[in-house]
């Protein structure tokens, strides 16, 4: 590439997808959306910020493929085990007190962790009176996370997740498999669903008893962090459950007028307070 890639440059590409595109990444961390930028550029062979930003004017089909790159795709079930296992012995047993669960699983990607979710409430036998809202930007994951067909060596991966979280079954008893794919039993999917929904733009679509979003608010910088966060508060119930990623903190906001810490460790909160 011909040109080295400074903040003005990012800042009139984002200002570019916002008025064209409506999507909104102007307060996204720089060093991580400039990496994934210049890294698209590279793959695409495009040869300076000027060039793609024509692209990404008058043609569609690059703003996409650059979305897909922007946007945050990778995920595994039961990633950090330890987070599932305390979801499972000390969230779960107090949701059950409720007549109906609804929990929004923000940043979805693929789905993997949707269906890690719907297989916790349907052990604890909670998962007819649960319903998922699986949300995230991106409508090529999404559909992805609709089909839930993953790789066999990916599901392999999962599994020893799914034992140290405390798996009470085996987890090929949630799919089958077909050829080289492991594809999810529609008994999981029944109570999932999966919306595009844009945490920078949209609002509060529903009040929840558990939020889960983990390793999103990372690509954020810390404006945009304490607007999702008190987007998660607007939408959750008192006393609902707000689940963050381990390398996630919510330390630099007033934390305790709002949440009360259930564990440090893996960053789950309880709401205490209407922000």
């Amino acid at each position: 590439m011909s040109s080295i890639i400074n903040n003005l440059h990012i800042d009139a590409l984002l200002s570019e997808i916002f008025n064209r595109y409506g999507y909104d990444f102007r307060e996204y961390a720089k060093a991580s959306l400039t990496r994934r930028i210049h890294n698209f550029m590279a793959k695409e062979r495009i040869n300076d910020i000027d060039e793609l930003t024509r692209k990404i004017i008058t043609e569609k089909e690059t703003f996409e493929d650059l979305l897909n790159n922007i946007s945050v795709t990778v995920t595994e079930m039961f990633r950090d085990p330890n987070v599932y296992e305390l979801l499972r012995t000390k969230i779960i047993p107090y949701l059950n007190t409720y007549p109906k669960i609804r929990i929004w699983l923000a940043g979805c990607a693929t789905g993997q962790e949707a269906y890690s979710i719907a297989i916790l409430f349907y052990e604890a036998g909670l998962y007819d009176k649960t319903q998922i809202y699986a949300t995230d930007i991106n409508e090529k994951s999404l559909q992805f996370a609709r089909n839930g067909i993953y790789s066999n060596d990916d599901i392999k991966k999962s599994t020893a997740n799914y034992q140290k979280s405390g798996g009470l079954n085996s987890l090929s008893d949630y799919y089958h498999t077909k050829y080289d794919n492991s594809i999810f039993s529609k008994k999981l999917k029944k109570n999932i669903t999966f919306i595009k929904h844009n945490l920078v733009q949209n609002r509060s679509f529903n009040m929840f008893n558990l939020i889960i979003c983990r390793n999103v608010l990372i690509y954020f910088n810390k404006d945009l962090q304490s607007k999702i966060l008190e987007l998660f508060s607007d939408s959750l119930i008192p006393n609902g459950f707000l689940c963050l990623g381990t390398k996630e903190s919510i330390d630099f906001i007033d934390k305790d007028k709002f949440f009360k810490t259930i564990d440090r460790k893996t960053k789950i909160y309880k709401k205490t307070k209407i922000l």
